[in-house]
């Protein structure tokens, strides 16, 4: 069920995601070599609970982080460990989920640990750039998810890079995950028209190589087939009258 959001609700929507924003931009601060990603789930853990929320994915069906980190081939979900370091020339996607007053921000960036080649730089910036190219694409009342997916798809693929088609966005408010499912490719003129007052997390996951993935034993990675490099960007954006809003910016 789509569940159609009014302004106050948006508000507390709008401080969660700022919580997220500040908690990736202090994981982003904190990224270099020799770090564990389990220090990394700490220090976003503590920011957090600061903030007087919660994290959105802490025990959420399991899951025993507050953050995914996810490294190199590895396309969302990761699990932080002690023994899971950065090293220099990889790239590392957070991807970050808080409740405040009830209310969920969901967000993902994708970042350089030191130097990463000229290779691996510009499928971070492709895949940001799908989604703003994306969601630049949205009118409320006209796009449809196929149009928006279509409009991502159509620019990763002219990189020759892959879209994943088995991880999509989503709807997002009281619940973390709500409908519509939002994917990164589409038909245009296919899909339901997104409409004023509706929330989403779109979230291109965008591969160098095959969009084929698999999962692992832990029952929550996520790698790509040819373990290639992924990179993950994502926004909750509300769809409001006055246009498309970045909440989570």
């Amino acid at each position: 069920m789509i569940t159609i959001k009014s302004d106050s609700q948006i508000a507390y929507m709008r401080r969660a995601n700022l919580i997220v924003r500040d908690t990736l931009d202090l994981l982003r601060e904190h990224t270099k070599p020799g770090v564990s990603t389990l220090e990394l789930d700490k220090l976003a853990y503590e920011y957090i609970l600061s903030q007087n929320a919660k994290p959105s994915f802490l025990h959420y069906n399991g899951f025993p982080a507050s953050i995914c980190v996810s490294v190199d081939c590895e396309v969302v979900h990761g699990i932080p460990s002690a023994r899971k370091i950065l090293r220099e020339g990889q790239i590392v996607s957070y991807d970050c989920g808080a409740i405040y007053n009830g209310w969920h921000g969901d967000a993902a960036r994708t970042v350089a640990v030191g130097l990463i080649s000229s290779e691996r730089q510009q499928l971070i910036d492709v895949t940001e750039q799908c989604f703003f190219k994306g969601v630049q694409s949205i009118v409320a009342g006209k796009t449809r998810l196929g149009d928006l997916g279509n409009v991502i798809q159509t620019y990763a693929e002219s990189f020759g890079y892959g879209v994943v088609r088995e991880l999509v966005g989503h709807g997002i408010g009281r619940q973390m995950h709500e409908d519509p499912e939002v994917p990164n490719f589409g038909i245009p003129g296919h899909g339901m028209r997104l409409s004023e007052g509706m929330t989403i997390a779109v979230e291109p996951m965008i591969t160098m190589g095959t969009e084929q993935v698999d999962w692992m034993e832990d029952g929550w990675t996520v790698k790509t087939r040819d373990r290639k490099p992924a990179a993950h960007y994502e926004n909750t954006i509300a769809i409001t009258s006055n246009g498309i809003e970045i909440l989570s910016l």
